[in-house]
């Protein structure tokens, strides 16, 4: 008990702070299947916060427990505890109590050494060694070379096999990524028997987010722009199917060349590190920005914690690599190398990728038969674009028509310091659309951002074995 995170308790009831209680319960209520597939994949053996919130699509859920439970409890090449373990180290990168709180009790129970909880400096050299690429997974996947890797698998008594390091990277990824969907989604707490109230406490975000401006500037604060309900949010929606359906038909005309395509991406790519993702406060909060503020609780689980994605564009380092995607694609590179080192894990991976990219029901807010197709790549690649990653086939002047600035806030902050995300962020953009459209999207950022992160790390680690 005493092992857990302290934490303040939920500002609301039920699984999410910013999704109304009934809106979830009615999803699960309906949904036996949901019951049946924690039955069987939840390593909790209960129908946690995050669940409930995914159930929402279901079809989704399925792929995403399935492929979660492979790598925490089926064959594989690291220990159950290991396996835990750096689940709370990955999630400490974001300051994630809830999905620390949830892998210590796992820990424990799956015969973990107590003792580890007090913090990095009384785990294994072995398990240490790890800090190095949990921060640059986490925050600069795209510093990541296979002197990182050789530095790991190196011969001696704290190295690491190249089928352990596979499941290592999985895991961290997986939790970053899962970092963002809890903090995007504003998954609160779990109600704990064990707990006096009813509550396992977990820290809330009281981050406020006066600012989401280009260019820091108070007077140009979101409270008079058009993002918090001035402007009409039915036109809004019209707006967007017009330019959806535009782009449909513009694309049957006429074919960007190639440098044009290669130009956008780079103005994409140069813009989003100017996109803020937080901002001017209007009241002092318990959080700094520039010098993070980390509970001592969680801190202890942190290596050097001011290492973050932001470092990059602030100190005036405006060149991010780029990646180009046909180099090194899951489909055709990262799915084979991660199979072969860590069999099955690359089939349940790219099911739950295929899942998220594909899953649609054809509406959008109150409209039906609508094919969202480009609206979701959008999504997926403007994540993408962040770390560099630039598709040759695409055109990236399409994520500018159909990504209003307020998105554009949100994926960043959600993407890149989930910790910051407000309700406010959540409620500002798209406010005609139902919850369970937005909680596609961050199921949609989570996996994007899994798949960038383990697109640099495969990447490494291939050039290693080259």
């Amino acid at each position: 008990q005493e092992k857990r995170v302290q934490v303040s308790p939920p500002l609301t009831r039920g699984p999410s702070a910013f999704i109304p209680e009934n809106e979830v319960m009615q999803a699960n209520g309906l949904d036996e299947r949901t019951n049946l597939l924690v039955e069987e994949y939840s390593t909790s053996g209960r129908l946690d916060n995050i669940t409930q919130v995914m159930s929402i699509h279901t079809q989704y859920l399925e792929s995403f427990l399935r492929s979660q439970f492979y790598m925490l409890r089926m064959d594989g090449p690291l220990p159950l505890p290991y396996r835990h373990y750096i689940a709370i180290m990955a999630a400490a990168r974001h300051q994630c109590s809830y999905l620390i709180n949830m892998h210590v009790d796992e820990f424990l129970k799956t015969g973990g050494i107590a003792e580890w909880l007090n913090g990095l400096e009384y785990i294994p050299q072995r398990l240490k060694n790890l800090n190095e690429i949990n921060k640059l997974l986490a925050h600069r996947p795209w510093l990541i070379t296979k002197e990182h890797i050789q530095k790991l698998v190196k011969t001696g008594e704290n190295n690491w096999s190249l089928p352990e390091l596979v499941h290592a990277v999985v895991l961290l990824a997986h939790y970053h990524a899962l970092a963002s969907f809890v903090f995007g989604s504003g998954i609160n707490p779990e109600r704990d028997p064990d707990t006096s109230n009813g509550v396992r406490l977990i820290a809330v975000n009281n981050f406020c987010v006066c600012d989401l401006a280009n260019d820091n500037n108070i007077e140009n604060a979101s409270l008079t722009s058009s993002n918090f309900g001035i402007a009409d949010s039915l036109s809004e929606l019209e707006a967007l199917m017009e330019r959806m359906k535009r782009l449909q038909e513009d694309k049957e005309d006429e074919e960007a060349s190639q440098e044009e395509m290669a130009t956008r991406f780079e103005k994409e790519k140069k813009e989003s590190l100017l996109v803020i993702s937080g901002g001017i406060c209007a009241f002092p909060v318990p959080f700094s920005f520039d010098d993070e503020i980390v509970s001592t609780d969680v801190s202890r689980y942190i290596e050097d914690p001011g290492f973050g994605y932001k470092d990059f564009a602030r100190r005036g380092e405006d060149h991010l690599p780029t990646f180009r995607a046909q180099d090194y694609t899951w489909e055709n590179h990262g799915f084979s190398l991660v199979n072969r080192l860590y069999s099955d894990i690359g089939h349940l991976l790219d099911e739950k990728f295929r899942m998220v990219y594909n899953l649609t029901y054809n509406t959008m807010a109150t409209h039906e038969d609508v094919d969202t197709t480009t609206l979701r790549r959008a999504l997926f690649n403007y994540v993408h674009c962040m770390y560099g990653i630039r598709y040759d086939d695409y055109d990236y002047g399409e994520v500018n028509q159909l990504l209003e600035r307020s998105l554009k806030v949100y994926i960043k902050t959600v993407t890149c310091y989930p910790e910051r995300t407000t309700k406010r962020m959540y409620d500002s953009y798209w406010r005609q659309f139902k919850h369970s459209e937005k909680v596609h999207v961050n199921l949609l950022l989570m996996e994007a951002r899994m798949q960038a992160e383990l697109l640099y790390a495969l990447r490494a680690i291939t050039r290693h074995l080259t």
